[in-house]
């Protein structure tokens, strides 16, 4: 079984946890940001999620697609847009990575740790800022 997202929008890397302190133990939680995306995330693998979540094995293929900067010249945005020119700014590919791992377990899959293989992980500018998620379930021998 093959699934298939485009989540529109900036992508969003996932964020350092932050901690507070609960009685006399401390809490993690996402940053506001994280969890936000997170949820978008979400909302759009729901609305193509199989009936239950995977239970084997996967692979993940992710290809981030950030917005060409205003202050490029014609010139250069053509050239963005070509793949010539890829960015190389923030957000790393691995934070927004595993941001959209989290976001996937219990929607797409039972959990994170099922997945064995990743497909193409890229960053590219295009004309709008978007992210392509597909997990596909891998057949295993036994």
């Amino acid at each position: 079984m093959k699934l298939r997202a485009v989540v529109p929008g900036e992508p969003v890397p996932q964020g350092r946890p932050r901690f507070r302190r609960a009685g006399d133990h401390v809490i993690a939680y996402d940053p506001a940001k994280s969890r936000e995306y997170k949820r978008t995330v979400q909302l759009v693998a729901r609305s193509r999620a199989p009936e239950r979540p995977l239970e084997g094995a996967v692979r993940l293929t992710l290809v981030i697609y950030r917005a060409v900067p205003k202050s490029a010249s014609k010139r250069k945005a053509g050239r963005m847009l070509e793949g010539r020119i890829r960015p190389t700014t923030k957000p790393d590919i691995s934070n927004v990575l595993k941001g959209v791992e989290d976001a996937l377990k219990g929607v797409w899959y039972k959990d994170d740790s099922q997945i064995v293989e990743y497909g193409e992980v890229s960053k590219y500018y295009g004309e709008e800022p978007k992210i392509i998620v597909e997990v596909e379930e891998i057949e295993q021998a036994f």
